[in-house]
């Protein structure tokens, strides 16, 4: 005698070894013997064999209509041997019992399983609502199915073109469109972003990385609401001080500018002047919200997101020709370039002249100042602050830039809306060059002074301070071992950093002998460090990504096939000559060391993904000129 029973929800037969009221000891056609409840068995047959019982009557179930069934079935609970009956009109064979079973129990949405072969039928309304539902995802079976032809033929499908940003950035996966997507990826081995790129629904790769950066950290757009310009205070003294700005072409934020006084017979005063919109932003206003809401200016090659909107830049900038208010710091120097006093003011300063990188650096270099400079400008400012630079660095005992590091200038022709269309321009400078020294060693007197004075005072205050090797934001007065100082605080860039504001007002607070907008141990001055550092690790991250895409395009606008490369530390990657871009190289021999010159094969850039993939043809001969690692940080400003 053989048995049918239920075990872990499926159907099983076997034949009887021994039985009882409560168990049975059975054995299935694989050889396996099993202990069941009495209660499990549904069906006891002699004939046919166990495993012909399903074998026969599975094809048999699927001729049965379960719509039909349900048509013939009374009200309440019923035995699949007494629906089997009357759907043959007569006692059923072992084979006809087990097919109207296993065809019950395929049709859930017709028959509610109650236990031990009874089912009982669905209400009307609710098998009707169910219906409806499959009958759902039968068409979006279908749609899926005609997406993913659609999709892998290279054509976007309609319904998924609204849905490009969304498949960007965060995909809903439950979606129909989405699991096309998916589908589609899976068969051609792409990312969403290269299939969607290849039907079309991104126009360039730029838009890609541009679109993720913009739904994380700007996802209401970067428009600014409406903010009133506040008006220019006229309560200031105005400074005696004929001041200059130092920038490159493109900017505008300026933020500090300098000035130097001769003192006969005691040296000179060298005045730092930094921009004060912090006289002008009031904590807790509207703009102070903008500010606040984006912590920092966005740089990427060609274009930049302010933290400030445009005309309230252009009411604080340092511009040439203009009166600005300012907060000053004032050096008296002796004529070995000692710091004999210092004094803080807010003020009026006239700035003379912008001064930018191209016009001056021609003329002001460490080959025209070991020659002998040619008449221009102010020549003997810019020589005289060069001269009180290497002073301040050799006091520091750390030099204000890392010998033999390139920084990198990207010019973009051509309108962004169709990046395809634009030209880049990358050139490189060495870093510390005297007229970088010139303003990173000022810049790091005033910070550090600065930042001492708001310590002295217990005012509190946003100090970059860095530890062990690690450089990290803080409320704590902490050295900052990499530039040899005992307090380090960002504050001369209040229009592009939001740190640098909140100094600013603490800073002219302390100076005019006010109550600081944030009390020490502030909850609201620990959420914008953590807010800030957060944000501004992102907002960098992202103008690295921006600079090596622009790379990538150089390499394909240029049509460069092979380049020279210097091997970096990690023995894999390799930093290509005069762009920012680092690449892992394949095929590389045994015995390659760090430094080692390169000259490598370039067999194809991928813009999605921002990587160039590179094949080593030979080794150069070793070179005094050959770059240093462009990851190396850079120090602070």
């Amino acid at each position: 005698m053989h048995v049918l029973f239920e075990e872990d929800g499926s159907f099983k037969t076997g034949t009887i070894l021994t039985d009882s009221d409560t168990a049975l000891q059975v054995e299935m056609a694989s050889g396996k013997r099993s202990k069941i409840k009495a209660g499990h068995v549904l069906l006891r047959f002699p004939v046919p064999s166990p495993q012909a019982l399903l074998e026969t009557a599975e094809p048999l179930s699927l001729g049965i209509e379960p719509d039909f069934l349900w048509e013939c079935v009374h009200e309440g609970e019923f035995s699949f041997l007494d629906i089997a009956r009357d759907y043959y009109g007569h006692v059923p064979a072992p084979v006809e019992a087990t097919a109207v079973l296993l065809a019950l129990h395929a049709a859930p949405v017709y028959f509610h399983r109650k236990g031990k072969g009874r089912y009982k039928k669905a209400p009307a309304d609710i098998l009707q609502a169910a219906l409806a539902g499959l009958e759902k995802k039968r068409q979006q079976a279908l749609a899926i199915e005609r997406w993913v032809e659609e999709l892998t033929a290279g054509h976007l499908p309609p319904e998924l073109a609204a849905l490009t940003d969304q498949f960007l950035t965060t995909p809903d996966r439950n979606r129909p469109e989405t699991k096309a997507l998916e589908t589609a990826c899976a068969q051609t081995g792409e990312s969403a972003a290269h299939l969607l790129y290849r039907c079309g629904a991104v126009k360039s790769p730029y838009f890609v990385h541009v679109r993720r950066f913009l739904h994380e950290q700007f996802p209401k757009g970067t428009a600014f609401p409406p903010a009133e310009v506040p008006q220019m205070r006229a309560d200031l003294p105005r400074a005696e001080a004929i001041a200059f700005s130092i920038d490159d072409a493109h900017t505008t934020e300026i933020d500090d500018a300098l000035s130097v006084a001769w003192l006969p017979g005691v040296g000179s005063r060298i005045g730092i002047h930094i921009a004060a919109p912090g006289l002008g932003i009031t904590h807790g206003s509207p703009l102070d919200g903008i500010a606040r809401a984006r912590l920092s200016t966005v740089y990427m090659p060609g274009h930049k997101i302010t933290m400030l909107p445009d005309a309230v830049v252009a009411r604080y900038t340092l511009d040439g020709g203009v009166d600005c208010p300012a907060v000053s710091l004032y050096l008296t120097v002796n004529e070995q370039y000692e710091i004999v006093r210092h004094e803080s003011r807010l003020e009026i300063v006239h700035i003379a002249a912008n001064l930018r990188h191209h016009d001056i650096e021609p003329l002001f270099n460490q080959q025209t100042i070991d020659a002998g400079l040619p008449p221009f400008r102010f020549r003997d400012e810019l020589l005289h602050l060069w001269h009180f630079a290497n002073a301040c660095e050799g006091r520091r005992g750390k030099p204000s830039a890392t010998q033999g590091i390139h920084d990198y200038n990207f010019a973009i022709d051509g309108d962004l809306s169709d990046p395809d269309q634009c030209c880049v321009h990358i050139s490189e400078r060495q870093r510390g060059s005297p007229l970088d020294k010139l303003v990173a060693e000022l810049m790091i007197v005033a910070n550090s002074t600065w930042g001492g004075l708001l310590a002295e005072q217990k005012i509190a205050c946003l100090y970059r301070a860095q530890t062990q090797g690690k450089v990290r934001m803080t409320t704590s007065p902490l050295p900052h071992d990499g530039l040899g100082v005992p307090q380090y605080a960002w504050m001369t860039s209040p229009l592009r950093r939001y740190c640098d504001l909140i100094n600013q007002w603490q800073l002219i607070a302390c100076l005019s002998g006010e109550p600081p907008p944030f009390a020490p141990k502030s909850a609201e001055l620990f959420a914008a460090l953590r807010d800030f550092e957060l944000t501004y690790a992102a907002y960098a991250d992202f103008q690295r990504r921006m600079e090596r895409y622009w790379s990538l395009r150089w390499l394909r606008q240029e049509g460069v096939v092979e380049i020279d490369a210097t091997l970096r530390r990690d023995l894999v990657s390799a930093k290509l000559d005069h762009l920012p871009l680092l690449v892992r190289v394949s095929s590389l021999p045994p015995g390659m060391a760090v430094g080692q010159r390169l000259r490598l094969a370039v067999q194809a850039t991928d813009l999605l993904d921002l990587e160039a993939d590179c094949r080593f043809l030979h080794p150069l001969e070793a070179s005094d000129a050959a770059e240093a690692d462009a990851d190396e940080p850079p120090g602070e400003d």
